[in-house]
């Protein structure tokens, strides 16, 4: 589409891009005057990872993750619960959730918290509170891990200084006998002192644990304070405007542009009856990921196989007294599926019994060597340039198909229309003729190269591949006159990518099951 066109396009729905602008555009401001205004606060907080006094990479690392644990923590229920509880609001954990944003700060430790609300003061007061309230549950939850371990030393301090204060009295007891037994007293002497160091192995031990608590503590650092905030910070009435009418403007500009995509291509035998005059032979289904493949040789007994036995049938029939040998397939534009076609329309006609080649005469973007998984460095090219061509010289390869030959492109020419044009050509044609029932020809396409044209006049018919729903009916219309312009004579069309889902195609593109269940006779 040139940009005169574009303008035009523009030109007749500007009444529908106008509308949608000021739709989009008036809602949006309406709806933002009516807001309430909102304040923002905003605390920044530094993670501290005690346990790490390096400052390595895989430390660097922890810490980055560990801030971004904490990001996600610090909006969850609990700390939301408690904030709302310690300044009294009367809201739900997730209504107060809404009006937090964690943000991390690109490569540190830090995290800015910000608090939106209608009321300046409750926004600093949350953005305030909400570290307080996770630094607290923080180091709880972290003090647990020690928690069984402290209150087991406890009681066993507290058991050995009633057993010391036992053993002290009983002592001082023994001493102050009129008679003291000393080897009583050299006992409980001993005793006491067994004591005295298991409390102190005790201590020492509790004392380690406060001390490993210590170091394995992370903790929430505020580094700057929320303060009041002054100046609103939504809505943002003319931001909002401005978006929206963009929006609506680009929203319109799309529709204009879908209704137009929808008006402009062949999607039905309808369509191209009544565009292009010419009958359709052939509707073959989107074939997804095996687009591309020789689906009639990998798959030959499903559905979409079915369409190309159809389109075999309706060339036979094409023009009884004077059945196509030679074929040409052709479309007006790349990706439309002709190098498709051609290889699973020879899998078929081979597979009913004809002695059938495929000839790769698109020099410029050879495809079917691949398809057909065969050798391209000798081919059509090397035969035209050969002195003799009427010997093969091995270019025509098996495909695996028994009736089935490919002759492949060959190293890719400097003169691709002066080599099909020439006299050399239409002999090989007559040679490969003489030597198959059907030749079929996979040319480039019509309109972005001559190619097809120069070869159209050589063969028997032509096939015109169009893509349902993606060719424009302008291409179509320009590849039928050029094609018939030098002499051409066009069978028909065949429509490809039909959507599986979509109706209206023509009675040909749905098959009974049995077809399914059946196929050739020969296959």
């Amino acid at each position: 589409m040139e940009i005169r066109q574009y303008f035009a396009l523009m030109w007749k729905w500007a009444w529908l891009i106008a509308l949608c602008v000021l739709l989009a555009a008036g809602s949006a401001y309406v709806v933002s005057t009516r807001q309430p205004a909102t304040y923002q606060a905003t605390v920044t907080l530094l993670i501290n990872q005690a346990s790490s006094t390096t400052q390595d990479y895989n430390a660097i690392l922890t810490g980055e993750r560990l801030a971004r644990t904490y990001a996600q923590m610090l909006t969850k229920r609990p700390v939301m619960e408690e904030t709302a509880r310690q300044l009294g609001l009367n809201i739900s954990p997730e209504e107060l959730a809404a009006k937090v944003k964690v943000n991390l700060v690109r490569d540190t430790q830090l995290i800015t918290l910000q608090v939106v609300d209608e009321d300046p003061s409750v926004a600093m007061r949350v953005a305030n509170k909400i570290p307080e309230v996770f630094s607290i549950q923080n180091e709880q939850m972290q003090l647990s891990r020690y928690s069984s371990s402290n209150e087991n030393l406890q009681k066993q301090m507290e058991a050995v200084n009633l057993d010391i204060a036992a053993a002290e009295k009983t002592l001082e007891s023994l001493k102050a006998a009129s008679e003291p037994d000393q080897l009583e007293i050299s006992r409980l002497t001993e005793q006491l002192l067994q004591y005295r160091t298991t409390y102190a192995n005790l201590l020492r031990s509790y004392e380690e644990i406060r001390v490993a608590e210590a170091k394995t503590l992370d903790t929430v650092t505020v580094v700057e304070p929320a303060d009041l905030p002054t100046a609103p910070v939504g809505p943002k009435t003319m931001t909002n405007t401005v978006l929206a009418g963009m929006v609506g403007a680009m929203l319109a500009v799309g529709v204009a542009f879908l209704v137009e995509y929808l008006d402009d291509t062949v999607k039905t035998d309808a369509d191209v009856a009544s565009f292009l005059g010419l009958p359709t032979l052939g509707g073959v289904v989107d074939l997804g990921e095996n687009d591309g493949a020789a689906i009639a040789v990998e798959q030959p007994k499903s559905v979409a196989v079915e369409a190309y036995r159809a389109l075999r049938t309706n060339i036979q029939f094409s023009s009884p007294d004077r059945p196509p040998r030679t074929l040409l397939v052709t479309s007006p534009l790349s990706e439309e599926g002709k190098t498709t076609t051609v290889a699973n329309l020879g899998a078929v006609f081979a597979r009913a019994g004809a002695s059938t080649v495929i000839v790769d005469a698109d020099l410029r973007k050879p495809r079917q060597h691949r398809v057909f998984k065969v050798d391209n460095r000798l081919g059509l090219t090397t035969m035209l340039v050969s002195e003799d061509i009427t010997r093969m010289n091995g270019s025509l390869k098996e495909s695996g198909i028994p009736n089935l030959k490919v002759l492949a492109s060959g190293p890719r020419p400097p003169n691709p229309s002066e080599l099909l044009s020439s006299e050399r050509m239409e002999a090989m044609i007559a040679q490969l003729r003489k030597a198959a029932d059907i030749v079929l020809l996979d040319t480039p396409p019509c309109l972005a190269v001559s190619d097809a044209a120069v070869l159209a006049s050589k063969v028997d018919g032509i096939l015109l591949v169009l893509e349902a729903g993606k060719t424009r009916r302008e291409a179509a219309i320009r590849a039928k006159e050029a094609l018939e312009q030098v002499g051409g004579r066009i069978l028909g069309v065949v429509l490809t990518k039909i959507p599986r889902k979509r109706r209206g195609y023509g009675y040909y593109y749905y098959y009974p099951e049995y077809y399914h269940r059946g196929g050739d006779e020969q296959e």
